[in-house]
């Protein structure tokens, strides 16, 4: 009897533990089939098939890395042999270990790989209108949840698999509006509402070195802190017309500071990719000059791994729910080197870019299942590599320096001159063994410059990056300089140096053009970001090895700047430094409580605020200057100067129906510092009145049209129709338009408003007639002005240098020089009558021929002379016009203050 039972007891606890296995269909979940033919899941769908499959396979474990910016929860599926589910943080140690390279012999490393599992990352869903990317991770899941296929069993015992959804809102967002149609022919993704990221839509993958979203935050931590995979895989769409998809390697240039075992690693993966594409025979892949993608941008979701010697992966891959044609590209079917089996014009179904992308990640998983311990030492010996480097006189090869070789030898000039008849030239070492020209071993970020908050947030950028930093516990001396106590040290020994150099050191974009004397090509993203340029701060290069009372700040950890409030037995007030942006956020709160705030005017200190003491204000002073590092000055009677008070001024910030992503970078920052701010549409300013509702409005860069010039018409923004939109959306609709916005727009100014432009809406200017021109045109032999030709001036994302004149008070806080992110943007020349008489007052401006700072300026002598921003009165009121992009993806906090300064209203 008792073997009866206990044979009862096997059979039931196995048809248990079968039962639990039993993985849920795509199909039995959703009602359809990942890549069905007008279907789409929304988040709320995905969320549940996701718990669903943890719950039923002993092969995923599912967490949530953090939540979104619209707060829903953000999943990665960690997926595995059960064995190794349970070992995972031996798995993930080993990972951290081999990646960071810290104190690990060749011997030891070899001994970790061959232990470890390497780390593979595939996403899917970032652009949420790429629809291909979240279906196909959905699918992937449940392929690796349910075979049993040698491949699919050798790919769990040895990879641990990272499955994580990049944009949850926009997944909601984007299906939810494809599916609301009942009619599946009449779905469309077309016309969506706002953007598929809160704030930033498409520019969720420009924010990997800075990570302000909460997105990039939760999935930093995974790629840089937590995991450091070895290898991480991007879904995109969409594939260059004639072709399927898009994939690696990668066009030139790549970055010169990357490992070479960094692109010979992309080579490999891209080899395994599409030669099982090519035994599998499915044609269409093009890799290398075959599309626009190069390893040269850091910032973009693989991008940033490249620079952490991860082996970053792209493609870019056609299809969605709504079919449609592969179009005939005639020069796209000759097989070459670029595209080795061309896919021929026919209709294209969601599900077949489905089953590619299922036969990509599998190519990728087998790829390290195959090769996991090389995966894993080959991290570690490109982390070795530039602690080594870092630890030695090293020269990178850019650009710049072998220009400076080849002029050394164009004009003969040797490196020594001796009595000899015979004297070695020896141009190499003239340039890369000169000493002053060598990487530094590493930097200081000196806690005593003006600025310091902002300083603090660029280190927690590097340490959200997973970056080394030090501090200094106490002051010391480098290299002469003396430095306060709390200065960050970062040094360049140490894994991640590409990234770190990446971040401090200026980019050297090579000349890049279509043939000799041709026209540019233009970079996939920006040419040049340095981010310590972009946000204004002061750091020293140190050239030879130092040392310190550093002590090292864990992986990870970020830095948090109190101040106190200065303690006096009698204070008439505080005085605060305008330099410094976080002072903004003070008097926003100040000002918020009905706080009085003065600014002083003229003098030593003009610009400063100042800030009357009061028991309240003592109150908020204890809380936002103490917690966000804001050093005040506290003064036992006023300050010496004219002082006038301050008010907020009632904000507009233009938006577009569909979302800008400009103006929501914008409207974060808004949010950042504390400052009201109300959404404008073309509507709104149409219908007039606008004195009585606003004192500024914002226009960010591609709001205001360009003037048509003679034979030119203007680019047109394609419209919806109202009926096709929802009635609570159709106030959004429209455009600025010359016939009707830009009359109001000069009538709210002439009433005493302010409209403050960037970038391309400063044509503003042009509508109203101001004596302004375009600095960047020429005279063609038949007396015709025009544009300057690429081929003659060329200026893609970099960061130039201006002058600044800091007496103005919308330049107030700024220093005489500053760095500006610049992209094609507008330059002008002023009447000189109009500068004499004030009707114009330029505020920056180049004053010398070579401004480039970072990136990539052909012709730049031409922006000599030209005025980059000025204010202009305009009857009553005035226009701020600011042609760099002052605000660029909330990274530029350099020039933050060129629009807070506008944002109050002085009185008297």
């Amino acid at each position: 009897m008792s073997k009866f039972f206990f044979a009862l007891l096997t059979f039931f606890t196995t048809l248990s533990a079968v039962s639990a296995q039993i993985i849920p269909s795509p199909k039995e979940h959703f009602g359809f089939e990942m890549g069905e033919d007008y279907q789409l899941a929304n988040f709320t769908q995905t969320e549940a098939y996701f718990q669903k499959l943890a719950a039923a396979s002993d092969r995923i474990e599912l967490t949530s890395i953090g939540l979104t910016e619209e707060g829903r929860s953000q999943y990665m599926l960690i997926v595995s042999s059960p064995e190794n589910l349970k070992n995972l943080e031996r798995y993930k140690g080993i990972s951290k270990k081999m990646a960071r390279a810290e104190g690990l012999s060749p011997e030891q490393a070899k001994a970790l790989a061959a232990e470890g599992k390497a780390v593979v990352w595939i996403d899917g869903g970032l652009h949420a209108t790429e629809t291909v990317g979240i279906h196909q991770l959905i699918e992937t899941a449940y392929q690796l949840a349910r075979r049993e296929d040698k491949e699919t069993l050798r790919i769990l015992d040895n990879v641990i698999i990272l499955l994580t959804h990049a944009n949850p809102d926009g997944q909601e967002l984007v299906s939810n509006w494809y599916m609301r149609h009942d009619i599946p022919e009449k779905r469309s993704l077309e016309n969506l509402p706002r953007l598929y990221q809160k704030y930033i839509g498409h520019d969720n993958n420009r924010d990997f070195y800075m990570m302000h979203m909460k997105e990039s935050q939760n999935m930093g931590r995974q790629l840089f802190i937590e995991w450091i995979p070895q290898i991480m895989y991007n879904h995109h769409q969409r594939g260059p017309a004639g072709s399927v998809l898009a994939g690696p390697p990668y066009r030139d240039p790549f970055n010169y500071v990357f490992d070479p075992l960094l692109i010979t690693g992309i080579d490999a993966m891209g080899a395994a990719m599409y030669n099982r594409l090519n035994v599998e025979n499915k044609p269409g892949f093009t890799r290398l000059t075959g599309s626009s993608f190069s390893t040269w941008y850091n910032g973009g979701l693989r991008t940033t791994c490249q620079f952490h010697n991860m082996v970053g992966l792209l493609t870019e891959i056609i299809g969605g729910p709504t079919p449609e044609d592969i179009p005939l590209v005639p020069q796209r079917l000759i097989p070459n080197g670029t595209t080795p089996y061309p896919v021929s014009p026919q209709k294209w179904h969601f599900r077949q870019s489905i089953a590619y992308s299922l036969s990509l990640n599998f190519s990728v998983l087998d790829y390290a299942a195959r090769h996991t311990d090389e995966l894993l030492y080959n991290i570690y010996h490109m982390g070795k590599n530039s602690i080594d480097r870092g630890n030695m006189d090293f020269w990178t090869p850019y650009p710049k320096r072998i220009q400076a070789i080849q002029d050394s030898i164009r004009v003969g000039k040797p490196l020594k001159t001796g009595s000899s008849p015979e004297v070695k030239v020896n141009y190499y070492d003239l340039v890369l063994k000169d000493s002053t020209l060598r990487d530094p071993r590493g930097y200081i970020i000196p806690a005593s410059q003006q600025d310091f908050p902002t300083a603090v947030k660029f280190v927690n950028a590097l340490i959200k990056g997973g970056v080394l930093v030090h501090k200094a516990s106490s002051d010391f001396t480098v290299a002469g300089k003396r430095y306060t106590v709390g200065s960050y040290i970062v040094k360049c020994a140490q894994a991640f140096r590409p990234h770190v150099l990446d971040m401090f050191e200026p980019q050297d974009y090579p000349n890049d053009f279509q043939y000799p004397g041709g026209p540019p090509i233009r970079p996939y993203d920006a040419a040049g970001w340095t981010l310590a340029y972009q946000m204004g701060v002061k750091f020293d290069r140190i050239l030879n090895d130092f040392s310190g009372p550093f002590e090292r700040i864990p992986y990870g950890e970020m830095q948090t700047l109190k101040t106190e409030v200065p303690a006096l037995k009698s204070v008439a007030g505080y005085q605060v430094n305008s330099a410094v942006n976080n002072s903004y956020l003070l008097i926003n709160d100040l000002l918020a409580e009905g706080m009085e705030v003065f600014r002083i005017t003229d003098g030593k200190y003009q610009g400063q605020f100042y800030i009357p003491a009061s028991s309240k204000t003592n109150n908020i002073l204890a809380k936002t200057a103490v917690d966000n590092g804001i050093r005040l000055q506290a003064l036992r009677k006023k300050p010496v100067g004219n002082l006038r008070k301050i008010t907020p001024r009632s904000i507009a910030l233009w938006d577009s129906y569909g979302g800008s992503m400009s103006s929501g970078w914008v409207r974060w920052l808004m949010e950042q510092y504390h400052f009201p701010v109300q959404r404008l549409y073309a509507k709104d300013i149409d219908s007039g009145e606008l004195h009585k509702k606003y004192d500024i409005i914002l226009f960010v860069t591609r709001a205001i049209p360009g003037v048509a010039r003679p034979g030119e018409e203007n680019e047109v923004r394609r419209e919806p129709k109202d009926i096709d939109i929802p009635l609570e959306f159709r106030t959004q609709l429209g455009s600025i338009t010359a016939e009707r916005s830009i009359p109001e727009l000069k009538n709210f100014m002439e009433q005493g408003g302010a409209v403050f432009t960037i970038g391309s809406s400063t044509a503003l200017a042009y509508h109203l007639g101001l004596p302004v021109r375009n600095a960047l045109r020429e005279m063609t032999s038949a007396g015709v002005e025009k544009s300057l030709p690429a081929e003659k001036y060329y200026v893609p994302g970099s960061i130039l240098q201006v002058s600044v004149d800091t007496t103005r008070q919308a330049t107030w806080g700024m220093p005489s020089r500053t760095d500006v992110y610049f992209d094609s943007s507008p330059v002008f020349t002023v009447s000189p009558d109009a500068i004499a008489g004030g009707a114009i007052k330029p505020l920056m401006w180049f004053d010398n021929a070579t401004p480039l700072r970072s990136g990539w300026a052909w012709g730049q002598a031409y922006l000599q002379g030209g005025v980059t921003a000025f204010e202009a009165k305009v009857g009553n009121g005035k226009l701020f016009a600011f042609g760099p992009e002052i605000t660029f993806r909330a990274q530029a906090y350099g020039t933050f203050r060129l629009l807070f300064n506008q944002l109050y209203s002085l009185g008297d």
